[in-house]
């Protein structure tokens, strides 16, 4: 199946659509389960984590990888808008500000540790050539 042109019109579209409800998923989250101010952010840690997990697994999705514009509407767009840098920096230097520098480095190491092993695992249900078939498809968004 041939893979359409990364800056075609339908892969623009799946990712800002999957953009928006990956956002509106996190938006959800901190809703549903708010962090108090100075203490660990769990929430953001948590979807970070997940997020990091879901986007490592896609390679192992057979349905995935046959379907050219599933990678960049659930990659790019779900799990890219459902993650967050921006929100987990701000929350990082929220705590250094409260003079919880501590906690600060905490989540930030524990993110990063957390985030490194959910790749792992969700790298254990794909096998190499599913990992370089999905690549191949995917390209680069």
């Amino acid at each position: 199946m041939r893979t359409p042109h990364p800056l075609h019109w339908s892969v623009v579209g799946a990712v800002s659509v999957g953009g928006a409800l990956g956002a509106v998923a996190r938006y959800a989250a901190t809703l549903g389960f708010p962090d108090v101010p100075a203490s660990f952010p769990w929430t953001i840690f948590v979807v970070n984590v997940v997020g990091c997990f879901l986007l490592a697994l896609l390679p192992s999705l057979v349905y995935v990888r046959r379907h050219p514009l599933l990678p960049p509407l659930l990659g790019t767009g779900v799990l890219g808008g459902f993650t967050t840098l921006s929100t987990y920096s701000e929350q990082s230097r929220a705590l250094v500000a409260a003079g919880r520098t501590a906690l600060a480095a905490t989540y930030v190491l524990g993110t990063l540790a957390a985030a490194l092993v959910a790749v792992l695992v969700a790298d254990r249900f794909s096998t190499s050539s599913a990992r370089t078939e999905f690549d191949e498809e995917e390209g680069d968004l």
